[in-house]
Order: C-alpha cells, then structure tokens, then sequence
C-alpha cells in the first residue's frame, strides 16, 4: 500500500441470504411451523426459498490522505452497506480492505450514542473509543459543545434530544475528535439548512487544513459538488463509473432526466391562475442540423406564449436557468411593458459559449408591479455537451457558465 493511501479496498462484496429463517421466533411462528413441518418432511418441499443477495460485488477503490469522495447512487445501491463494512459494523463476504488510521463514522441518528448517558457522558465516551485521552478530550470539548448547539441540553439525558439535536452533537464530536478517517452517511440529511452549510464548512476544513480522509455518502448532489475531490457512482452494488466528482454526478443524472425541448397546452389544460394561462414554452436551438445535439456553441431561443388574462397591465418576465443538482445558474429578467388581454409571445436570446456543458431546467415567472403573478417551474430541460472538449486530458470546464470574453493581451 502506498504512503499516501489511506483507503484502499480490493474485490469487496457482501452477501446476503433472502428467505432465511429467523433465530427467535414468536408463539405464533412456532405453532404454525408445527403445522407445516409434517408438510415439508414428506413432500422434501420447504415454504422458504433461500435466495442470494449481493449488496455489493467486486467493489475496488483507492482514497488519498486528505481526499473527500463522494458516494453516489439510487436507494440500494450499497452506499451504506460499504461505510458500514469500513466501519467495521459488519464483515464482508469477499475482499480485503486496509484503512491507515483512526476511523470516525457518523452512519445513523446518534451512531455510538448510549441513549441512557447524558450529552456531556456520551461525549467522553465516544472519544474513549477513538483512543483518545482524557486531556485531549478536555482540550476539545467547548469546541464540541459550541458547535454542536446542545449546550442547554449537555446534561440531559441523549433519549430526550430530538433527532436534530442527536445528529448535532453526532456529527460535532465526530468532527473535532483526532480521527483520521471520518465517514458520514445521508445522517445530515435531517438537520436543518444552516447546520448543514457548517456541516459542510467544517468537512471542507478538516480536509483541506488538517489533511483527513473523508468518505460522503449524499443524495444531495450540490452538497457532493462541492465538497468531493472525486466521486463513485455505485449501482446494484457494483461500481459503474469512478473520477471527476462533475462527470461522476452527471451520468448519475442522466438516468432521470431526458431533454424536453418544448410543452404545448391548449386552453382546458393549460397551468396558470385567474392572471396567467401558459400556451407554450420551447427551447429552440439556432443549428442547421435538427438531429445534432445542443452544444457549448449552439445559440438558443427560448419561446415563452402566455394568455394574459387582465384587461391590461404592466409585466414583466423573469427567467431561470437552473443547474439539475438545483442550484441557479443564472436569472434574466426583461424589460417591462405594457400589455392588453389576449396572448402575449416572448423570445430570449441566449448566445452560444455562455453556458458550460450540463443539464439544464428553464423556470418563467410573470412579473406585474414587482410581484409575481405566476410562476412555471422546470418548463423545459435540455442537456448541453462539450464534444470538443469531452474525454481530453483537461477534463470538464470548471464554473456554472463559460462566457467567450473579448481578451486583449499587449
């Protein structure tokens, strides 16, 4: 293993049997297998079939010391199953894996906790089990407190904390402890928004300036963007794709989305309120060839056709362009204009080289006396591609947009 490897795994799997009978059983279970036995022992037939399940199958990576990645994936992929395999709650069926370091997990609401203990106990406990000393302990303990938010609560009993407040304290104790490998799991998921933004601050710091490893397992892809050096996307348990944490979240998302160029609406069914009704938005790309696909180039227009509903007002739109992790790329509001009832036909240009390559959802608002009077959210989505650029040494063009600036150089 080499010097600056702090994880390696080699042919991991895990398997499960389906079907297996339980150690205990129930009063119930027990008399009703006293009925089937006699059954099974004649006919050699057994009421349970004993299927294989393989949560995770020849699974190999690498982490660098002071590495974030990110593990990404649908609901039983085997996230999970592998940060519990590396934090040795369970053991593989296959495999070896080699950790160099301390290891901190952080898998579920109150991971180590002794629901009995109070906050204060639980604290020295769990950095007990990392190995640490009473006066390392002491040395990180306000800090723990302070930015876990419990302190009222610090001599409380943790049953009483709410979920919050559990992965609160959870995930401060994991952080300040000297751990150099720390894994985390969906668990942030459950605190609210300004906890997760220190979450992630904090993350982001103990990898940059303190050079520990951390493992991330999120279903938030913005979350995952940002933080992760690098990225693997796992599904049915077996890696499908490893590298670049942008190209890693992209094919992921391209299973759920295909490009919707256009809606059209006819008067029964149109979206709107008692101001708006939506006729029509489309994305159209200024190309010669209609089969080509949309690039970094590529010049659009976006169409938007609305019934105004009102005898007459003063309006304006308002446009969205939205990455698909959620996140805006960037919004464009038109000048305002006075319009009569009846339809009402706008056109954006969007120049090519403005946008990086992604996947993208267009969102309109109509604006009236700086109120929004109706908004369409994800009206069309399309899918912007780098050909030029795609599978070169140089990888993806960092950045939300790649505008072509005029450049002067003397």
């Amino acid at each position: 293993m080499k010097k600056d490897i702090a994880i390696e795994v080699n042919n991991l799997g895990k398997k499960y049997k389906i079907g297996k009978k339980e150690r205990y059983l129930t009063l119930r279970d027990s008399l009703t297998n006293m009925v089937k036995l006699p059954y099974e022992l004649i006919t050699g037939k057994t009421s349970l079939k004993k299927q294989e399940f393989w949560a995770l199958k020849n699974v190999s990576f690498e982490v660098k010391r002071g590495e974030v990645l990110g593990i990404i994936g649908k609901n039983g992929a085997g996230k999970s199953t592998l940060l519990k395999i590396l934090s040795r709650i369970t053991e593989p069926t296959t495999g070896t894996i080699t950790l160099k370091g301390r290891v901190s997990s952080l898998l579920e609401v109150g991971t180590g906790f002794n629901l009995e203990l109070t906050g204060r106990e639980n604290i020295y406990l769990n950095a007990a089990i990392l190995g640490m000393r009473r006066r390392e302990i002491n040395k990180k303990f306000n800090n723990i407190v302070d930015f876990s938010g419990v302190e009222k609560f610090l001599n409380t009993p943790v049953k009483r904390y709410s979920s919050g407040m559990r992965v609160r304290l959870a995930f401060s104790v994991a952080a300040h402890l000297e751990s150099e490998i720390l894994l985390i799991d969906e668990v942030l998921a459950v605190g609210d928004a300004e906890f997760q933004k220190r979450c992630l601050g904090k993350m982001d710091e103990i990898s940059k300036k303190q050079g520990r490893t951390i493992l991330f397992v999120s279903h938030n892809m913005q979350a995952v963007e940002g933080l992760c050096n690098k990225a693997i996307l796992l599904n049915q348990g077996r890696i499908i794709k490893t590298g670049n944490t942008n190209l890693v979240i992209d094919s992921y998302l391209k299973e759920f989305s295909e490009d919707k160029l256009s809606q059209k609406w006819s008067w029964k069914n149109a979206p709107g309120n008692k101001f708006v009704k939506v006729k029509k938005i489309e994305v159209k790309p200024l190309r010669k060839n209609r089969k080509e696909a949309i690039k970094v180039t590529t010049p659009l227009e976006i169409i938007f056709e609305f019934w105004y509903l009102k005898e007459d007002g003063k309006i304006n739109l308002s446009m969205r362009f939205n990455k698909i992790t959620g996140e805006c790329v960037f919004n464009s509001p038109s000048c305002s204009k006075k319009v009569k009832k009846g339809l009402v036909r706008s056109i954006c240009h969007i120049p090519g080289n403005l946008l990086n390559d992604g996947i993208y959802h267009i969102n309109m608002m109509v604006v009236e006396d700086s109120k929004g009077i109706f908004y369409l959210r994800e009206g069309c989505n399309f899918e912007v591609k780098d050909i030029k650029r795609r599978g070169r040494w140089f990888g993806k063009w960092p950045g939300a947009v790649r505008p072509k600036l005029k450049w002067t150089i003397n």
